[in-house]
């Protein structure tokens, strides 16, 4: 049997684009079945890949990394004989968590939440769409170009490039963005599969009567209100950019905007105790 490699597994879940968080045992007191160094990771789903403790210990670690995973802040906890824990913090302020196990041990643990930069989906093979995929690479973003196959090839510079408009198989979420830039080239279907998308942010390089005039044949088609309103069009913040470059640069500053705001909103959500 192979040995258990957990950095191997650390590889394969980053691989997969999916947040989840690396528990390291810090110290131990007493008997446990864990020592200072060991390591396992969660996944998003709450799966613990490795041994950081037997059961005693599971459901903390479990509940520590989910909520690092949606603060995306380190944290530390430590886990004491039920008997022990009268406060739900320590003397120096570290969370504790009570462990049923009859062995008295103690546990530190410390939390590292991992995740991805968001994924920004550029649809269409226009020079505009082009040259957004390449800034977004730039800024540390993971970019996907969605395409039809016989315009692949103008997309030299991808990370990777998706055959058609359909997003769904993407596995896309509420935070990643989606950028409509066909600009002629079944401009509908494109924007089509951007609305459907989970991308809570959706934008179309064109003009707002363009848009408009693509919005209400959605509509008639029986598209939810709710997933038209979503669209921003013209996309970018108004830079007054003309050529391509100019106007990717626009875009990405607001897709950076719009990331920022959400981190700044989800910080004031936490420190005033709203989920």
């Amino acid at each position: 049997m192979p040995r258990f490699d957990i950095f191997e597994k650390i590889a394969e879940q980053r691989a997969t684009g999916r947040p989840f968080a690396v528990v390291t045992v810090i110290r131990t007191a007493d008997a446990t079945s864990a020592k200072a160094g060991a390591k396992a990771l969660v996944t998003g789903a709450g799966e613990i890949v490795g041994h950081v403790g037997g059961g005693c210990v599971q459901g903390a670690v479990r509940d520590a990394a989910t909520k690092a995973l949606k603060s995306n802040a380190v944290a530390t906890i430590r886990v004491k004989p039920a008997g022990d824990v009268v406060s739900a913090f320590d003397t120096d302020g570290t969370p504790l968590h009570k462990s049923g196990c009859p062995s008295g041990g103690t546990i530190e643990l410390l939390i590292e939440p991992y995740s991805q930069p968001p994924v920004v989906v550029v649809s269409g093979a226009s020079p505009v769409a082009v040259a957004i995929g390449r800034i977004a690479h730039v800024t540390g973003y993971r970019v996907l170009h969605a395409a039809l196959a016989e315009d692949h090839g103008l997309i030299p510079d991808a990370t990777r490039i998706v055959k058609g408009y359909d997003l769904a198989p993407l596995d896309l979420t509420e935070q990643d963005f989606v950028i409509v830039a066909a600009q002629g080239k079944r401009d509908l279907d494109a924007l089509r599969a951007a609305l459907l998308s989970p991308a809570a942010y959706v934008a179309m390089v064109a003009s707002g009567r363009k848009a408009q005039a693509l919005l209400d044949r959605l509509r008639a088609e029986g598209i939810d209100q709710a997933l038209l309103a979503r669209l921003k069009s013209p996309a970018g913040l108004d830079l007054g950019g003309i050529d391509p470059e100019e106007i990717a640069v626009s875009v990405i500053a607001e897709i950076v905007q719009t990331r920022n705001r959400r981190a700044h909103l989800a910080k004031a959500n936490r420190s005033e105790g709203i989920d």
